[in-house]
């Protein structure tokens, strides 16, 4: 996570605290950067990751079955032939709305979009090595109801930090993690930044997915700064986790914020 954040500012001059959205095929996670290893967590993923439940979706509607697809990841793939979909085709129900926090779940948009391409399987007659007809509309609303989730999340988290003065008056959102290549989501989200006066930086697509280069910039950012510098291999310290930070999400909660509606497309 850290790693992921702090890969902007390879780009540009980024000052600390910024505002980082991480979302990647294993996390979904929003925080404040206040320094190179000091997070603050204000909302996190309950069950499934962003990107693993596109490549879910795509598995179930088969999309590697089509030749342009056959080497494409599942979130890629649904991107693409959301191109060719409208949005506000399939209505996929709103998801955590009992609670004002800026947690993620994505099982149950998961389960919702299993459920809706079995009925459109048995309407359309599809085949069972077949793509079923309306796919393009499922990718697209899908996508948009992943949108809409995330969005209203980042929202909150804004007004959170407006509250509680964490972010300077110039405030920045990192975009990062693989998903972050998804240009639909990207788009819709640079909507809710413009709406709060928050500048929107993501890295190129190619940082958002390579952890080599990613975990190499964090070394370098705290070696410039003198911090977990080892000079015996032999003596570090392993762990299987690394603590992210501070954790505040249920203080988040406790305030119940309600953001306005924004028109994300």
């Amino acid at each position: 996570m850290r790693a992921h954040a702090l890969t902007a500012r390879m780009m540009k001059k980024i000052n600390f605290p910024f505002l980082v959205l991480l979302m990647s095929g294993g996390h979904c996670l929003l925080t404040v950067a206040k320094d190179v290893d000091d997070f603050v967590i204000l909302g996190k993923g309950q069950d499934e990751a962003p990107g693993d439940t596109l490549d879910k979706v795509a598995r179930r509607l088969k999309l590697k079955n089509l030749p342009q697809f056959e080497k494409m990841c599942g979130g890629a793939a649904i991107e693409q032939m959301a191109l060719k979909g409208d949005p506000t085709t399939v209505d996929f129900p709103n998801v955590m709305t009992q609670w004002s926090n800026c947690n993620f779940s994505f099982s149950g948009l998961n389960n919702s979009a299993h459920r809706f391409i079995k009925k459109s399987e048995e309407k359309y007659g599809t085949p069972a090595d077949g793509i079923v007809e309306n796919a393009p509309d499922i990718c697209a609303s899908f996508q948009y109801s992943i949108l809409k989730h995330l969005a209203k999340r980042l929202q909150r988290s804004l007004l959170f930090c407006d509250m509680n003065q964490m972010l300077p008056k110039e405030r920045i959102l990192v975009l990062s993690g693989g998903v972050a290549s998804n240009q639909f989501l990207r788009s819709g989200l640079e909507k809710v930044c413009s709406k709060y006066d928050c500048e929107f930086v993501c890295p190129p697509p190619e940082l958002c997915t390579d952890n080599g280069i990613m975990i190499a910039w964090n070394g370098v950012e705290k070696f410039k700064r003198g911090r977990d510098i080892m000079y015996d291999p032999f003596n570090v310290k392993v762990e299987a986790k690394c603590a992210i930070g501070e954790d505040i999400t249920e203080q988040v909660g406790q305030l119940s914020i309600k953001p306005d509606r924004i028109k994300l497309i």
